[in-house]
This record gives structure tokens, C-alpha cells and sequence, in this order.
């Protein structure tokens, strides 16, 4: 169905995410469905990003794994990156009590949810993300250490592809 709707066109950048991705079997699967989506979504004119998660919160030492699965998965298809759990680290590396992982130990928290899109933001738009609104009740220092953790991961291991076009 996915595929189908990619195929449809009218996009120009797909979205692709997969678990942490830090077993070699997950790795390998990783790069083998970039590699087929790549496929249909270049053909409808689009470019792929792959939008790096994170390991559960019990599982943290596997950080490097996942961010070099998602990284290999994008230079297979000349995709984009777009390194939120990255900018997790970079977030936690300011503040270690900045609340990212949910009760759950894995999903996002709001606080996560901005972060990632101002990584987003700023791989799509290729603007900085600094000085963007704060989410409604979000203390000002925080979002400021936010945006400085998604420009550092972005800068670090951001990856923004050209358009198929100028491939």
C-alpha cells in the first residue's frame, strides 16, 4: 500500500523509519527496504530521508549502532538524514535531565517530539532551527537548548541529498 501511494507521486521528500536498528539483522533489513522504497520514491520524483530513532532507554549503549545503521542506509541511496537520536545525545550531553524518553522507556515525550522536528525543520528547509517558538509551556532556555542540540546533530550527521533531478 505504501509503495502504491508513493507511486501516486505528489511528494517530494518520503520519510522512512524502521526500529532502533542496532542487531545485524535489523540492519540488514534496514537497508534492504531503503533500498526497494528508494526505488518507487525516486521514480515518483522524490527523495528519501531516513529519520533516525533511538534505542530504548534500557538499551543506550546501542546509540552508535543505531546511528550508523540509519547513516549507512541513507549513503546507500544518496538519502537524506535526519538525526533525531542524535540530537538526543546532543540534547543530553547540555542537559542529562531533559526528558526525552517517554514512561514507556521508548517513545517520545513532547519535549522529544519538538526536537525532532526541529531537526526536520532544519534538514528540509535548510534553515537554522535557532530561534524558533518554543513549544506552550516549554521554559524559553529549554527550546533554545533544543534547537542547539538539533543544529549540532544536524551539523555533525545531517545529510541532505539533492533532488533527484540534480543527481
Amino acid at each position: 500500500t505504501a509503495q502504491r501511494r508513493i507511486a501516486e507521486g505528489g511528494w517530494s521528500i518520503v520519510v522512512l523509519q524502521q526500529g532502533p536498528s542496532a542487531l545485524p539483522e535489523s540492519q540488514v533489513a534496514l537497508r534492504e527496504w531503503t533500498i526497494r522504497f528508494d526505488s518507487v520514491i525516486r521514480a515518483s520524483g522524490a527523495r528519501t530521508a531516513l529519520y533516525m530513532v533511538w534505542p530504548e532507554s534500557n538499551r543506550r549503549e546501542v546509540f552508535d549502532a543505531v546511528s550508523r545503521s540509519y547513516a549507512r542506509a541513507a549513503e546507500e541511496v544518496t538519502g537524506m538524514l535526519l538525526p533525531v537520536g542524535e540530537a538526543w545525545r546532543a540534547a543530553w550531553r547540555r542537559d542529562p535531565g531533559v526528558p526525552l524518553y517517554g514512561p514507556d522507556g521508548f517513545h517520545p515525550t513532547p519535549t522529544a517530539t519538538y526536537l525532532a522536528a526541529l531537526v526536520i525543520y532544519q534538514q528540509v528547509s535548510g534553515r537554522s532551527p535557532i530561534g524558533l517558538p518554543a513549544l506552550p509551556d516549554m521554559p524559553v532556555a529549554r527550546a533554545l537548548l533544543l534547537q542547539e542540540a538539533a543544529e549540532e546533530a544536524n551539523a555533525q550527521f545531517g545529510r541532505r541529498s539533492l533532488p533527484p533531478a540534480a543527481l
